[in-house]
């Protein structure tokens, strides 16, 4: 049998080793004790409810492979070498290590408990701020805002954006940058654009501890806290002295053809952040690209040629700014930029609890088929809730609750009638008619 090492058990490694666990031996190589659910981590950062929820164990994960948890210290051809651990020859190999970006959209913490403990401290931190700085204001940066104005209302907040606008990231239109510039303006944030700071706070991001900062432009910013939101960067240190490293962009990304292979390197593939596909970085592209791996690695053991080319999507953004707020840059059949205006909230969320008084595993979440993946898009982002999304559930909390709805052994239907109060759209499932969100976006399932 035909042995598949994954070194990196984010969104794209996990679908890569499930999809492969029945036909080869595969062993999946991470160094977190435990999956994290980022596309829903920003919400963890003020509520406590969704503090343990998005920490999922890799139990059971693979009927028949294994999950090896250690640090790959380097890769010779195809044999992966873990520090602790003897060599991994393998037949072929999949880099989806993902990329870092500061906390809390990711946490860099390879044990869930020192993960947990940060996040227990931010709650009891943000409890005691008057003021928060957020530095970038792109996607994860606005996210992050709007929940830190619906859970704090009381919070003085300021964004600081190096550029001349919010949400610069190429394609977004002016439309979707007035709705969420009037939204911010709403929730009372001050927006200093047009010059990035001349120094960073004393303190570590998510610390509390007043201080004062300037712009080069001269603007003074005073705050109890700040956090990063910016910086995202490619996991493939790793790869540096190796034959890799011919294949390596200067940021870091590594150079694939439209197979997902590694250029020049026929029996290695690579999907997710690390890779150089020009679209934007979302947990669902991430396993678009692990399927086009999953059947050109079958193909391939089944002595046939890999094939399966994957396609960038068309770039779209949901961005929730809180709860009951934020703003949709989606795409119409015919590629028309629509960017929805705000609907009412459908009701208080629902608490995430974990089915019959277990852990939720990775494999839980996991439990979903290609098509039923399509339908989580079509609930997260038509089914009512296109504007924060919709009001009340984000993209990130609409995907978690429904594997944990899954889990419970609700059917997909019924769930969509519980989060839809309004009449939604029925749609077929196709990827025209799919949705995702931007570049820096946390929550995306897409993220980070």
């Amino acid at each position: 049998m035909a042995r598949v090492a994954v070194i990196g058990g984010g969104y794209g490694g996990v679908t890569v080793a499930k999809g492969l666990d029945p036909l080869a031996d595969v062993v999946l190589i991470e160094q977190k004790d435990q999956f994290v659910h980022h596309a829903a981590a920003l919400r963890a950062a003020v509520d406590t409810v969704w503090e343990h929820a998005i920490f999922m164990p890799y139990t059971n994960l693979l009927h028949h492979g294994e999950v090896v948890r250690g640090t790959v210290s380097r890769v010779d051809g195809t044999t992966v070498h873990v520090f602790g651990h003897d060599p991994i020859e393998a037949d072929y190999v999949v880099f989806a290590t993902g990329s870092t970006y500061p906390f809390p959209a990711k946490y860099s913490s390879y044990r869930s408990s020192v993960a947990k403990a940060r996040l227990e401290q931010l709650h009891e931190n943000l409890g005691r701020a008057r003021s928060v700085m957020i530095v970038g204001g792109g996607t994860v940066g606005i996210e992050l805002t709007g929940e830190l104005a619906n859970a704090f209302p009381g919070l003085d907040i300021t964004i600081v954006e190096a550029s001349d606008q919010i949400l610069g990231t190429p394609g977004y239109t002016d439309a979707l940058r007035n709705e969420i510039s009037e939204q911010l303006s709403t929730l009372g944030v001050r927006v200093v654009t047009g010059s990035e700071l001349a120094y960073l706070p004393p303190q570590n991001v998510g610390d509390l501890g007043h201080f004062m900062v300037e712009t080069k432009n001269g603007d003074v910013i005073e705050a109890d806290l700040w956090f990063q939101c910016y910086g995202a960067r490619a996991n493939t240190g790793f790869l540096i002295g190796s034959d890799y490293e011919s294949v390596m962009n200067p940021n870091g990304t590594i150079r694939v053809d439209g197979t997902m292979q590694v250029v020049d390197h026929p029996n290695v593939y690579a999907v997710g952040d690390l890779t150089d596909v020009r679209e934007s970085k979302r947990a669902d592209a991430a396993r678009q690209q692990a399927r086009v791996v999953i059947a050109n690695i079958t193909a391939q053991i089944e002595g046939e040629k890999p094939d399966a080319i994957y396609q960038p999507t068309k770039e779209w953004v949901i961005l929730p700014l809180g709860p009951t707020m934020g703003a949709s840059q989606l795409l119409d059949s015919d590629g028309a930029v629509l960017v929805p205006r705000p609907t009412a909230p459908p009701g208080p969320l629902p608490i995430p609890t974990t089915p019959m008084g277990r852990d939720l595993t990775i494999t839980d979440f996991f439990m979903v088929d290609d098509d039923m993946t399509e339908d989580l898009h079509d609930v997260a982002t038509l089914g009512g809730r296109q504007k924060a999304i919709g009001g009340g559930l984000s993209y990130g909390e609409a995907v978690l609750e429904l594997g944990l709805a899954i889990c419970a052994g609700a059917s997909l239907s019924a769930r969509v009638r519980r989060m839809t109060p309004a009449p939604r759209t029925t749609c077929s499932g196709s990827r025209s008619t799919r949705t995702g969100r931007a570049t820096d976006s946390s929550t995306s399932l897409s993220t980070r």
